[in-house]
């Protein structure tokens, strides 16, 4: 029969059950979970949208402050709302309506919740609603069922007058039943769709009820099993009648007292009221209880009905793939135990997974029961056996079957020990009774007999406590102490009778110290002060007890792993610094420390917060410590502890996670990030985000920190508002005066955003910018042995480690500077004027680190901000300053300046009162000549400024010309006429010979070096290269190339090399023995390779750009016809960042020409040099231009502003062939014809 349901009955029934989801949070958090882990329907098409929506959803939840829920909801609503193809999009939707008080659209995304998976709604969603709202809407098809069963049934081979029994079915009716249900859960699918839809149309219809939908059902064959078809019918009023008759006759049939003259129809056909089901109460059969009990009552529950485990009615009944039924908490229990087979039929089981709630059944014992309702009820249990003091449950366990009188004589056995325990004098009789009391307690514990009252008793703990205080025997100490545990675990009062006695407390600890580890649970139970568990005894024994495995110790109610790490956490977080730092001492070996972070996975939030404590103070003393932590934590179960947590435990989670972050390796910690964003329960930037508003204010600059780096993980297009919310905060601290300690844990914060950290954790912020300013080489020693000495990894890796470090500083600089306009800057220049030294520090190196990269990042226009702010102050640091560093540093800023105009023309005006101190800052870094030198404007000024000083000249001649020169590190390379090839090093003003080898047998006319920077290529007119491996103190002949062909130019990448031949053209050939010829009609004079792109300098003073990789030739400048029969060819071509140099003869007037190539599809020429000297040789700085000439001189030019500031000369008339410029540009090396080699040293 169908029941016409009002839309008032559904909206009363969907809110209610919405209203108990929204408040229970674990019930919440359950089936959230389960619709996550759905595997029936299709994947949700955006999983981070609607991970994102239930965790707003959440918040929304939580929040008090009706404008942010509403907030909060919205957002929620607007992420699910394009989702709705799936169940969970429409569940949290429901829930999103409810709060918003749209109980009605709450309804119908319930409804269409039911609709996208039926099964899943009914069986483990909302198996409550479904009883109440669904199953009257459904009894044709219960009907069905029914008639289906009792011909499975009816085939028996037992009489007809025998009672069948669910627990005695056949394995080929069982196979039947199994095959039934399966055909049931699909019938019934497709009818609570319908129903749902018929609701749909009730919710959004005028009228008060909308006729009942038609059901679908499947026809059946014959009993044997015919092939079932699906029908539609729509059940008549009359035929609805009979079908509560039948359904009515088959229950009382099944239960044993079906009675004519009762007519129990009429209770199914009056409208019902559902409760909320509860825990169905014992029901005992006579052979377990009161023997005056009768089985045969007409109320007792058939057999079917009953578990033959527990002996209470089926409430959640699970069938097994054996035909037997049993209740499944009881069967979970059963398999928890270690049994693999079936309880009845000892049949090992082939899966242990259990099988959907068997609502067949579930739903015949609901249709007693409403007949039955006054019957079930508890039924007597006593025994005139069992103490009035001790409460016995009558059920058994899986693995017990005791029986009345065993379990009367075991009680009997428990007085008699008890007796004994707290009674006798003699030792050895008390120690019996405590071995005697705990194998009683277990074997009683299985049967599940509250015997606890019994033993709680004062006298009896007091008894506990005398066997403690005599017994040397370690397996009863073990066992008194188990016991005392375990019920200090359940019952407070025993703790409360073991605390009265300080001596007890004592001796506890005491057991605990000489080897009964168990007792370190009672400890932590009977909550001892700080100062009893400060001494060190204590302290070693309990980082002992967190090294043990759990296998070596009892079962008991705690972990002695979880008590001992929760004791430790309390020394750590209430001693004093002294003790703290002792015990942190204590666990810093890589044993130690591996155990404690094991409990940051630990099932109790308690344990997993109390080993942040301990691993947050470990880090203090020793910073190397978190290497191994990050290595073994397990983040994503520690990160469930954000949830829940209290204002205290957050804030030490977010310090511990924002100290593990600062490891020596970019790389890594932006793992550990993305962990932290991303597999957490909930969002863990939005949890972090309302704690900004709720922490406290000395939790701020912590919390704004972790917040914005995990912001940072992601390129921003704008900014988020997790990063202004960060920035914001953070400046708001900076500008707490009455709040010291919060600025200066703003100001580290904001400095250690640029990233690099050692091997210890500490920030190396400052002492990057000193490398960069060009101090000493001593701090890039310092930084070099700091990453070798801690991991040992390839050129590749560093490589890609300083890569994402230069990536992330870029980003994090970005957000900061553009933010509001570069607002921060105003708070770290009033930091800059605070009496604290400290964090006048910490804002100095933050603003030098922004100005710095202000002149990477994109031009925003917010560098004239940061020279109002900071200009005077850096002027002044440089000139007064006691500390070098700081000097330099004020430099380094000052430096930036020159980039923009406005601060070039700011910095010109007080040129004169730096001048002094950049001079005394010249022996310490190079950078104080280049300010000088924009600084002062006329040439004469500059020759003073540019100090070019020969080092030594060395007579080569016995080795021909010197055709070629070329510098790496700190080595000098020269190729001489007659083929050889020296190794040079300057060593305190002399040319140190290192090496000469000859292998070519001709002219040396190129050196290049390889783009690894491990491999020296020379190029020779006797048409081969060669390979050489670049050593400490040597170079070592490795691979020959034949090249059949002159190599007057040579260029090369790790995959070929170019070169110009003897004839036109330039040859390509790659080191696997392929080659082309590039620019066949044109005679190229000398190369120069940059990015896959090749130049070309040719004899008809033409030059090209050619792509490597595609071929496309560009052709920068025409060539010119020859000059009154005389070549005009190009002698030097050098590439300089975005600009090509390029020397040819002067018949234009123009010796030198300058392109800029920062268009791609055009490169333009914007300068040119105008020298009466014909050219040879070029080189290029990053401040000027070297011009070696056919006379011997060597002239100096401006590379900025294109004048002439000095010439050099050679001592002699020959012309200069070749030239080169050391790595940092304080090395001049030339080459001339006459065999002569000359260095320069440049300040």
């Amino acid at each position: 029969m169908t029941t016409a349901v009002t839309a008032a009955e559904i909206l009363r029934h969907t809110t209610a059950f919405l209203s108990d989801v929204i408040s229970n949070r674990d019930l919440r958090h359950r089936l959230i979970s389960i619709l996550h882990q759905d595997t029936t329907t299709a994947a949700i098409s955006d999983e981070s949208a609607a991970k994102l929506a239930a965790d707003t959803l959440e918040t929304a939840i939580t929040l008090s402050n009706f404008a942010s829920r509403s907030c909060s909801l919205s957002l929620a609503e607007k992420l699910l709302l394009p989702l709705s193809d799936h169940p969970l999009p429409f569940f949290l939707l429901s829930l999103v309506h409810t709060l918003h008080n749209r109980h009605l659209d709450a309804a119908v995304s319930l409804l269409r919740f039911f609709r996208s998976n039926p099964s899943l709604a009914r069986s483990e969603i909302a198996p409550v609603l479904y009883d109440r709202l669904f199953s009257l809407q459904l009894l044709s098809v219960f009907r069905w069922l029914l008639e289906r069963r009792a011909q499975i049934l009816s085939s028996s081979s037992v009489s007809e007058d025998a009672t069948h029994s669910l627990s005695k079915v056949s394995e080929e009716q069982a196979s039947k039943l199994r095959e039934l249900e399966r055909e049931y859960e699909e019938i019934l699918d497709e009818n609570c769709r319908a129903v749902a839809a018929r609701f749909e149309e009730v919710l959004a219809s005028e009228n008060a009820f909308i006729s009942p939908p038609l059901l679908a059902r499947k026809s059946s064959g014959e009993a044997g099993g015919a092939e079932n078809n699906v029908e539609v019918e729509e059940v008549e009023e009359d035929e609805e009648e009979q079908l509560v008759m039948e359904e009515t006759e088959m229950i009382a049939l099944k239960s044993g007292h079906y009675d004519n003259e009762k007519d129990e129809k009429i209770a199914l056909l009056e409208p019902q009221k559902f409760q909320t089901p509860k825990q169905t109460k014992n029901i005992c059969s006579g052979s377990m209880c009161s023997p005056d009990y009768n089985m045969e009552d007409e109320h007792v529950p058939p057999e079917d009905f009953v578990c033959p485990l527990t002996s209470n009615l089926f409430d959640d009944p699970v069938t097994l793939e054996t035909g037997h039924t049993f209740e499944r908490h009881a069967i979970e229990e059963w398999l928890k135990r270690g049994n693999l087979t079936c309880p009845i039929t000892r049949k090992k089981l082939r899966k242990t997974r259990l099988p959907k709630t068997n609502l067949v059944l579930k739903q015949i014992i609901s249709s007693w029961k409403e007949q039955n309702l006054n019957s079930v009820v508890e039924m007597p249990c006593d025994s005139p056996h069992v103490d009035t003091e001790l409460k016995v449950e009558c059920s058994t366990s899986p693995n017990s079957v005791i029986s009345e009188a065993t379990l009367d004589g075991m009680m009997s056995e428990l007085r008699n020990a008890i007796n004994k325990l707290y009674m006798s004098e003699v030792l050895e009789e008390s120690e019996m009774a405590v071995l005697q009391i705990e194998k009683i307690w277990r074997e009683l514990n299985l049967i599940v007999v509250d015997i606890h009252s019994m033993l709680s008793k004062p006298p009896i703990i007091n008894g506990f406590m005398g066997v403690l205080l005599k017994s040397f025997d370690p397996k009863v100490l073990q066992t008194a102490v188990f016991l005392l545990t375990e019920m200090g675990c359940v019952d407070s009062n025993v703790i409360q009778t073991l605390s009265h006695v300080d001596t007890d407390v004592e001796w506890i600890k005491t057991l605990f110290k000489k080897g009964v580890k168990e007792a370190v649970v009672l400890m932590y139970l009977l909550k001892p002060s700080t100062i009893i568990l400060s001494d060190m005894a204590t302290v070693e024994a309990l980082i002992a007890v967190v090294n043990m495995k759990e296998e070596e110790f009892l079962e008991m109610c705690l972990s002695p792993k979880t008590a001992a790490v929760l004791l430790l956490a309390q020394v750590v977080g209430s001693s004093e610094e002294s003790i703290a730092s002792s015990v942190a001492q204590a666990v810093l070996s890589e044993r130690e420390i591996e155990a404690i972070v094991g409990s940051l996975g630990a099932e109790w939030a308690e344990e997993r917060v109390a080993a942040v404590e301990i691993l947050l103070k470990c880090m203090q003393e020793d910073g190397t410590c978190r290497n191994i932590i990050a290595d073994k934590a397990q983040l994503s179960t520690f990160l469930e502890s954000l949830v829940g947590a209290t204002e205290g435990e957050l804030f030490k989670i977010v310090k511990f996670l924002s100290e593990l972050v600062k490891l020596n390796r970019r790389t890594v910690n932006e793992q550990i990030l993305h962990i932290i964003k991303e597999e957490g329960p909930l969002s863990t930037m939005h949890t972090l985000l309302i704690s900004l508003q709720t922490a406290h204010q000395f939790h701020f600059p912590v919390v704004a920190g972790l917040l914005l780096q995990l912001d940072l993980l992601v390129e921003q297009t704008k900014m988020s508002i997790y990063s202004e919310e960060a920035i914001d905060t953070l400046i708001s601290c900076l500008r707490k005066t009455d709040y010291p300690a919060v600025q200066l844990e703003a100001a580290k914060i904001i400095a250690s955003l640029q990233g690099r950290f050692n091997y210890a954790g500490k920030s190396l912020s400052r002492e990057v910018l000193l490398e960069r300013a060009g101090l000493d080489r001593s701090y890039n020693n310092f930084l070099q042995m700091d990453q070798i000495s801690n991991f040992n990894e390839g050129i590749e890796a560093s490589m890609k480690e300083e890569n994402a470090a230069e990536d992330w500083e870029r980003k994090a600089a970005s957000v900061l500077v553009s933010h509001d306009c570069g607002l921060l800057f105003e708070a770290l220049a009033d930091g800059l004027k605070s009496q604290n030294e400290e964090l006048r520090s910490a804002c100095f190196i933050s603003a030098t680190w922004l100005i710095y990269m202000i002149t990477i990042l994109p031009d925003t226009g917010i560098q004239g901000a940061a020279r109002v702010f900071f200009l005077k102050h850096f002027i002044f640091i440089l000139k007064s300053a006691e500390d070098t560093e700081d000097r330099i540093l004020a430099m380094l800023a000052l430096k930036s300046f020159l980039h923009f105009d406005d601060g070039l023309r700011d910095l010109t005006s007080y040129a004169k009162d730096i001048l002094k101190a950049l001079r005394e800052l010249e022996g310490f870094s190079p950078m104080a000549s280049e300010i000088m030198k924009v600084l002062v404007e006329e040439p004469e000024s500059k020759a003073d400024i540019w100090i070019h000083k020969e080092v030594t000249k060395i007579d080569c001649s016995g080795n021909g010309e010197v055709l070629s020169i070329i510098c790496f590190e700190d080595k000098i390379f020269s190729g001489h006429s007659d083929g050889t090839i020296k190794v040079w090093k300057v060593k305190e003003s002399i040319l140190d010979l290192l090496q000469e080898i000859k292998r070519h047998t001709k002219d040396v006319t190129s050196l290049a070096i390889s783009e690894s920077g491990d491999r020296l290529y020379s190029g020779s007119l006797d048409k081969t290269v060669k390979v050489w491996s670049i050593e400490m103190a040597a170079i070592h002949h490795v691979q020959e190339h034949d090249m059949k062909d002159h190599i007057h130019n040579l260029v090369v990448t790790n995959s070929m090399c170019c070169f110009s031949p003897h004839g036109s053209g330039i040859k390509v050939k790659s080191w696997n023995g392929e080659s082309k010829l590039l620019n066949s009609n044109k005679h190229a004079k000398c190369l120069a390779l940059v990015q896959g792109k090749l130049y070309c300098g040719c004899h008809d003073s033409s030059i090209q750009e050619i792509d490597l990789a595609t071929g496309k030739l560009i052709s920068i400048q025409s060539g010119s016809k020859k000059l009154l029969g005389k070549a005009n060819p190009i002698h030097a071509l050098k590439l300089h960042g975005e600009f090509i140099y390029a020397t040819s003869s002067s018949f234009d007037g123009s010796v030198i020409k300058i392109w800029n190539t920062t268009n791609n599809n055009r490169i333009h020429m914007v300068g040119s040099l105008q020298t009466s000297l014909e050219v040879r040789a070029m080189a290029v700085s990053s401040e000027l231009i070297y011009l070696g000439c056919k006379g011997g001189a060597v002239e100096i030019w401006d590379r900025k502003k294109y004048n002439r500031i000095n010439t050099l000369h050679t001592g002699s008339n020959y012309r200069v062939v070749c030239m080169a410029l050391n790595s940092t540009e304080d090395i001049l090396v030339i080459g001339t014809s006459d065999g002569q080699i000359q260095a320069w040293g440049v300040k």
